[in-house]
């Protein structure tokens, strides 16, 4: 892939908003470098750099939750991209289907999801 159209920040990476193409839902915000890109374009399986852990992850390594690249798209001034992925179980490691499930209502954050799992269970307590 010629990554030449993409504008990586000073630190080499790109943020990617993810997409649900079933439920059309926006499920998280993670980032890419390129080699994360090629990885994701190559496999199919979505592919982030980690800015905690300075290393990268497959969505779902660890609990199955996988992201299933379906197409990729990039915004008009080429400094962020846009995932379809068919994603299996959850995207948000606190149990929710999106790590959007808060919505700010009368001066409060409020839980608008339910969850879909238990993060204790699946990541250990």
């Amino acid at each position: 892939m010629d990554l030449s159209e993409l504008r990586f920040d000073e630190k080499g990476l790109i943020p990617a908003i993810v997409f649900d193409i079933e439920t059309n839902k926006v499920l998280m915000v993670g980032y890419m470098n390129a080699e994360a890109v090629e990885r994701t374009l190559e496999t199919g399986m979505v592919t982030y750099w980690s800015r905690s852990r300075q290393k990268f992850w497959v969505k779902g390594e660890s609990s199955g939750h996988t992201q299933e690249l379906q197409w990729i798209r990039l915004d008009c001034d080429g400094d962020a991209l846009l995932l379809g992925v068919k994603q299996n179980v959850a995207a948000c490691h606190m149990g929710y289907f999106s790590c959007f499930f808060r919505e700010y209502r009368d001066g409060e954050w409020v839980v608008v999801d339910e969850r879909v799992f238990d993060p204790d269970e699946t990541y250990g307590g």
